[in-house]
């Protein structure tokens, strides 16, 4: 197995309706570019996983405990192990790039979409 990759290539995990994730698993720690349709609602849950991100395109709402914060390009974020979230993206919808430690190996179990790089927001011209 190649220690490189493309991200077009990878099949996306169906996290949430309306939320693709295309991860790249590390031993510890899951990289993953989050892809939020328009409007898409992600409900209050919470995960042992500390969970690091920055938005890269689009607009996002974003609830992390009792703090809310509209979230633009270059917006970052730090939610602690088991603190409750919730997210909701813009009307163009929103892309994030996210860290989770340790690895989401919950994520094996979801659904996965095809792999086709016409949908993946950087080669489309999105990003």
């Amino acid at each position: 197995m190649s220690a490189f990759g493309d991200l077009g290539g990878i099949s996306p995990h169906r996290v949430w309706d309306a939320v693709v994730a295309r991860a790249v698993e590390g031993e510890h720690v899951t990289f993953a570019v989050i892809e939020l349709e328009p409007n898409a609602f992600v409900p209050e849950h919470a995960h042992e996983n500390e969970q690091l991100g920055v938005l890269a395109a689009g607009s996002m709402r974003l609830r992390i405990g009792d703090e809310e914060r509209e979230l633009l390009p270059g917006g970052t974020w730090s939610i602690p192990s088991h603190v409750p979230h919730e997210a909701e993206a813009g009307p163009d919808g929103a892309v994030a790039i996210e860290a989770f430690a340790p690895a989401r190996a919950d994520w094996e179990a979801l659904e996965r979409l095809d792999a086709s790089p016409s949908t993946w927001p950087v080669r489309s011209g999105r990003l």
